[in-house]
Parts: C-alpha cells; sequence; structure tokens
C-alpha cells in the first residue's frame, strides 16, 4: 500500500485552493470552509493509511469537508429555530410547530465539476479593496495559490509570523465585513493585486522554495498560475497587465525542460539547449504579448514580458535589455529590479561596471541571487578568492536546492583552482 502521507500531502499542495474555493462556494462561508477541509485532511490521515488512498483522493476530501459543512449549517439552523421556538412561547405562551425553512438549501451539496469560476471568485475575494495590500497578497497564496506560510514568506522576504499574522486578520476582516464570494462588477479595481498574486504563485512553481528530491520547480503549480491568469486575462480583457504576465509565464516555462541537466543540476540561461525549448509555448507568449501590447497601455508585466521574449531569439539584444530595464525601473523602481538591470549591463558594457553597480545596491544583503551576481562578476574580473566567498553566501541563502547546490558547485570550483 502507497504511504498516506505523501497522497495526502500532495492533495493539499496541489488541489487544496481549488478544493477551498468549491467549498466556499457551496457552503457561503470562507471561515467553515477552511476549517472544513482541515478536519478532512485530519480524517484522511486517520483513515488512510488502513483503508487505503481512494482512488480519487481530492474528491474524497472534498466529500468529506463539504458534508461536515452541511451538517454544521443543519445544527446552526435548527439551533436557530429552536431559539425563535422558544422565544415565541416566552412571547405567547404557545408552542408552534418549528418552520419548514432554514434548512441547507439544495445548492449547497449539489457537486460541480467546474471549478474555474469558483476559483476566480475566491482570488478577487482574496484581493477586496477593504483588505490591505499585504494582507491580500498573503491570503490569496496562503488559501487560493496552496501556498505554505514558508514559501510566503520567502517569496515576500518577510518572516513567517508576519505572513500568519496577516492572513488570520485578513480572514476575520472578511467573516466581520460579511464580504461575499461574488465577482464584482468593476474588475478593474482588483486586477493590479490579482496580476501581483498570480505573479508569485507562478514564482513560487518556477522557482520553487520548497520542492521534492530537490527539484527546481514545481510545474504543478507554475501550470496552476498559467491556467489562472489566463482565466484573469479573459474575464478581464481591457486590462492588458494580465495578458502580459500571462504571455511572461509562458516564455518561462517554455523553458522549463532545459533549465536542468540529466542529473538534475541546474543549467543557467544562457548555456541552455534552447532545441528542448517548447516553441509552441513560445508563439503563444508572442501572440499574448503582441494583443497587450496594441492596448498600447504599458505597464512592468508587460515590460518583463519583453525582456523574456527577447531571450527567446536566437540572438539576444542585450542593449535592448538594459533600455527595457531602464523602463521598468521608472515604473516599478527597487533593488531587485537594478540587480537584473546590472547583470545586463555586464554583457553590454562588461564585468567590471556591471560589478560597480551590483556593489552599490542596497537592501540585498540576505537575497542569494544577489551574492551569486557578485561572485559571478568578481570572478570574470579575476578577483577568485572573494567570488569563492560570495558563492559559498550565495550556497547558504538560497532556499531551492537545485540553485544551492550550483552556488555549491561554482564555489568548489574555485577553491581547488585556487
Amino acid at each position: 500500500m502507497a504511504s498516506a502521507g505523501p497522497a495526502l500531502t500532495r492533495v493539499a499542495r496541489e488541489e487544496g485552493g481549488r478544493l477551498l474555493a468549491l467549498l466556499t462556494d457551496r457552503l457561503g462561508d470562507l471561515e467553515l470552509a477552511h476549517d472544513c477541509l482541515q478536519e478532512a485532511y485530519a480524517t484522511a490521515a486517520a483513515r488512510w493509511p488502513a483503508d487505503g488512498i481512494p482512488r480519487d483522493a481530492a474528491a474524497w476530501i472534498y466529500v468529506v469537508a463539504r458534508n461536515r459543512g452541511v451538517d454544521r449549517l443543519r445544527r446552526d439552523a435548527a439551533s436557530r429555530r429552536r431559539m425563535q421556538a422558544q422565544s415565541r412561547v416566552l412571547e405567547t405562551g404557545v408552542a408552534h410547530d418549528a418552520p419548514s425553512e432554514g434548512g441547507v438549501s439544495p445548492e449547497l451539496i449539489d457537486d460541480s465539476d467546474d471549478a474555474g469560476d469558483e476559483r476566480l471568485r475566491l482570488m478577487l475575494l482574496c484581493c477586496h479593496p477593504a483588505l490591505s495590500r499585504d494582507a491580500q497578497v498573503a491570503l490569496t497564496l496562503r488559501l487560493a495559490g496552496g501556498l505554505t506560510t514558508e514559501e510566503i514568506a520567502a517569496s515576500l522576504l518577510i518572516p513567517e509570523p508576519t505572513v500568519q499574522q496577516r492572513v488570520v486578520r485578513a480572514k476575520r476582516k472578511i467573516r466581520a465585513a460579511g464580504i461575499p464570494l461574488a465577482i464584482p462588477a468593476d474588475l478593474d479595481a482588483r486586477a493590479e493585486i490579482l496580476a501581483t498574486v498570480l505573479g508569485f504563485i507562478f514564482n513560487e512553481g518556477y522557482l520553487a522554495h520548497a520542492t521534492d528530491a530537490g527539484a527546481l520547480t514545481r510545474a504543478e503549480l507554475a501550470d496552476q498560475a498559467i491556467s489562472l491568469t489566463a482565466a484573469a486575462a479573459d474575464a478581464l480583457p481591457d486590462h492588458p497587465e494580465l495578458a502580459g504576465l500571462l504571455a511572461l509565464e509562458l516564455f518561462h516555462r517554455s523553458r522549463d525542460a532545459a533549465r536542468v541537466d540529466s542529473h538534475g543540476r541546474l543549467v543557467r540561461l544562457g548555456d541552455q539547449d534552447r532545441a528542448r525549448w517548447d516553441r509552441v509555448m513560445i508563439a503563444r507568449g508572442f501572440a499574448i504579448l503582441g494583443r497587450a501590447l496594441a492596448a498600447r497601455q504599458l505597464g512592468p508585466w508587460q515590460v518583463q514580458a519583453l525582456i523574456a521574449a527577447e531571450h527567446t531569439r536566437d540572438e539576444t539584444d542585450w542593449a535592448r535589455i538594459v533600455r527595457y530595464y531602464d523602463m521598468l525601473l521608472s515604473m516599478t523602481p527597487g533593488p531587485i529590479v537594478a540587480l537584473s538591470r546590472a547583470i545586463a549591463v555586464a554583457e553590454v558594457e562588461g564585468a567590471e561596471p556591471a560589478l560597480a553597480e551590483v556593489e552599490r545596491i542596497p537592501g540585498l544583503e540576505h537575497y542569494h541571487l544577489w551574492h551569486a551576481a557578485l561572485g559571478d562578476l568578481r570572478e570574470r574580473c579575476g578577483d577568485r578568492g572573494a567570488a569563492r566567498d560570495a558563492w559559498a553566501r550565495a550556497a547558504e541563502l538560497a532556499r531551492n536546492p537545485a540553485e544551492a547546490a550550483f552556488a555549491r558547485e561554482r564555489g568548489e570550483r574555485l577553491r581547488r583552482s585556487m
């Protein structure tokens, strides 16, 4: 019999967001849906080792959670009816039969195989303007994206307790304010934060912080993000940034087969075998990006897609990429964008001016790619000792096993050559 633990973990990670969306839609209460889903996981952990893993594990979890929720709603409704009846007896001295209405409505137990609309509504609920931006991102990543608090903390570069506090407070606010699970008439107001959240989810799948057997990616999570982004772009055809994000995701995902070698080791972009790239996915990315750019509402996701698109060409125009990063810095200034620009500068002006730029960037002392850039550029400038130390620090800070192994190998190679 297969171990129940890994199967349950896989369902929770890969299907948790979809299951929560369906349950919230059926039960009409995010908090109740989340509680019942957690109870269903606990039931599975207790029963699967003895009973065996169900053929459709996700459906099993959903039915158990849904039934618990329906039972709780029925109990609450019955309790309210008893209280109402007691109140009438006290007021009139006459007992009445309990009314027939007030039970669970049939739609609460009506199954549906189409989770796409529910999933989008759950994400829009999490992105409600009544919540702070920080809460929107954390809640959507946790509930709709299925990421753990550790993964969210790593993606946002904040402590885990901060993520936990944001999620708890956001859920309480949704319940207290009675915010409905519905697609609002004005979707544009939530498009920007929705794109941000979808981008974070894709990034966690494309370069995962927690994977099995040291893998570089969580392909199923990246594909979920692409599917959700496509649904959001269809729902918001007048918001080209979502289409730009979708194109960016497709460009990145198209290279997945070439990002590691036969031993699972990281292969940098310049060393990848382009014959292994998914050309159909790239063509789809160009088509979507073209439609987004035609709207003439250029935004940061479209600029990032332009940069990714440039990397798919037979000859990369690094000067053009530097110009794109200049545009991106004007839209969303920040140290990580500045780091990416400096790396592109190295391909145009050489390692020394690029190194000077990287060393001037503040606030990235705990970011592994900053140290990796220092290691690479210092090695190219001939400072092997400093390069070795930078690669060692990058290996310490990298959360992805494949990235950490790559950094260690670079540092060890320098050590042997000294």
